[in-house]
């Protein structure tokens, strides 16, 4: 089970810089709350959501991107198949 907690949003952040991403929380408009930008491997979330919502977002958008998973830490591998397996069964 997955759990919407500061600590889960800090394993994501921390799976995302090791995939070379970086996470910012910013004010802007964005109709998604969220912006992916690519080529710069960054990504944006509105800094006025709660940690729920920015789990979500960090959620929504590792479907969208590819994670590089040889970079990744044993620690990170392990919640990365967690919040797989989370998903697939929501």
């Amino acid at each position: 089970m997955f759990r919407y907690t500061p600590t889960s949003l800090q394993k994501l952040e921390q799976l995302y810089r090791e995939g070379d991403y970086v996470v910012r929380y910013e004010k802007g408009n964005f109709k998604s709350g969220y912006c992916i930008l690519q080529d710069m491997k960054v990504v944006v979330i509105n800094k006025y959501f709660d940690t729920e919502s920015r789990i979500n977002s960090l959620l929504d958008i590792l479907s969208q991107i590819e994670l590089d998973e040889s970079k990744l830490s044993e620690k990170s591998a392990e919640f990365l198949e967690q919040v797989k397996e989370a998903r697939v069964k929501n």
